[in-house]
């Protein structure tokens, strides 16, 4: 399975040997600790749900603090449940840290995208503006959606002004540079989908692992 979550920290610049300046997010993953695992024979698949960041007690609600109490665990202020399709073993309890993970090797990040709030269709779909002579009245609006006649409306899913923004995204392949054990830190090159704070999924990609 191999996955964690994490909190981005923000973006810096490290050095490599050669003296390249490599672009990284930096991320505090875990440590986090596995509050259920699921198997075929119980749930109908193979998965492991794991809680991050401690919560106060009086925070969670009778159901959740019920399911806490039986896996034995803190309160977490964050749960999330991975597939474990590669056959490894976990336990109620157990904690994961950025130590399991190794330099060099590819990862997937999720996570929600900044909210841009209401924009307008050349910022959302990259439109081109209308004509900037004197008298336009379409310097930024939108032209035709539709024609008059037939078929007399705008069908829907036509690109035009709305909400921008707060969607779910995966980066995927994303280099795992370095990692900070005593810091529970791990750099990552390029940038990942959020703002600082944000909280992310992290987990080995399933394909481009060649270091």
């Amino acid at each position: 399975m191999k996955a964690i979550l994490g909190k981005k920290i923000g973006m810096t610049q490290i050095f490599a040997e050669s003296g390249e300046v490599i672009p990284v997010t930096v991320i505090q993953a875990g440590p986090e600790t596995v509050t259920q695992v699921k198997t075929v024979e119980t749930d109908g698949y193979n998965g492991v749900q794991v809680g991050f960041e401690d919560q106060k007690a009086h925070r969670v609600n009778k159901p959740m603090t019920g399911h806490f109490e039986k896996a034995g665990v803190e309160p977490k202020k964050y749960l999330a449940e991975f597939r474990n399709d590669e056959g490894e073993t976990y336990e109620v309890g157990q904690t994961i840290t950025v130590a399991d993970f190794e330099e060099g090797k590819k990862l997937d990040i999720t996570g929600v995208s900044k909210g841009k709030g209401t924009q307008g269709n050349i910022k959302r779909n990259n439109h081109r503006r209308g004509p900037m002579g004197h008298g336009s009245k379409h310097k930024r609006l939108a032209g035709g959606l539709a024609a008059g006649t037939y078929p007399s409306r705008v069908f829907p899913g036509n690109d035009g002004p709305g909400r921008m923004g707060r969607d779910t995204v995966t980066v995927q392949n994303v280099q795992l540079v370095k990692i900070d054990a005593d810091r529970n830190l791990m750099l990552v090159k390029g940038a990942v989908p959020g703002g600082k704070g944000s909280l992310l999924k992290i987990r080995y990609a399933a394909k481009g692992q060649d270091k």
